[in-house]
């Protein structure tokens, strides 16, 4: 079973005047395979990943992650579904600025059902996965743009989630940090087995993934150039 199934999506906005950011578009992603989407500002990426979340509705076509239709859903089922089974990370970090990093890794929790007695170790142990262990209690402005988007990814594992949406997260950050972030994103990949989607401008980190597409005025075609159903993940 795919984590992600798209058939025939389209996403239009505007009345009379409509412009279509998706049009038509079938896609599969595979359970723990790392996909990489490329395109060019304006594409539709960015669309294709909020309606993969369920945060944009579809105007056609049918969307299911983990095997569950996302618009047979009520609303408070789809926001159980994305808090239990997604994370997110985001270009820019969107830290709540007065909370301590702990926190702001902890606040998806706050959204979910039931206690978390362990909420604070599980903070501190995804921090020290990304290099942020001994910064638990400083608060964001204390730290680089780099520094506060690898809490932004310890924040998005805090709920362990199956699938990963990552739109743009190292587009407004240098060369050194960039790699320092796909790293950890190669590593999250690899030891906990995620389904990881990642929308990017930057065709030089196709290579972080183990499948690439590309994606043209709300379309998306595999890498022969063909639209319609992407090719089988790469080995």
């Amino acid at each position: 079973m795919s984590a992600v199934s798209l058939r025939g999506v389209g996403k239009a906005y505007g009345g009379a005047a409509s412009f279509a950011a998706l049009r038509d578009v079938d896609l599969d992603v595979e359970s723990g395979e790392f996909l990489v989407i490329t395109g060019r500002s304006g594409c539709g990426k960015t669309t294709l990943l909020n309606v993969v979340s369920g945060l944009a509705t579809p105007s056609s076509g049918t969307v299911t992650v983990n095997g569950r239709d996302l618009w047979s859903m009520s609303d408070a089922e789809r926001s159980r579904l994305r808090n239990r089974t997604m994370g997110f990370v985001f270009q820019f970090p969107s830290l709540i600025p007065g909370l301590s990093l702990e926190q702001n890794v902890t606040l998806p929790l706050d959204f979910g059902s039931g206690e978390h007695p362990d909420a604070r170790s599980r903070a501190r142990e995804l921090l020290d996965l990304v290099g942020l262990g001994d910064r638990a209690d400083a608060l964001p402005r204390q730290l680089s743009a780099g520094q506060q988007q690898r809490v932004v990814i310890a924040r998005a594992l805090v709920n362990a989630p199956s699938l990963l949406l990552a739109d743009e997260p190292s587009s407004d950050l240098d060369e050194e940090t960039e790699a320092e972030i796909m790293d950890i994103f190669g590593r999250i990949h690899a030891e906990r087995a995620l389904t990881v989607l990642m929308v990017t401008h930057a065709r030089h980190l196709i290579a972080v993934g183990t499948r690439h597409l590309e994606m043209s005025d709300g379309t998306v075609r595999d890498d022969s150039g063909r639209r319609g159903r992407p090719a089988a993940a790469v080995d």
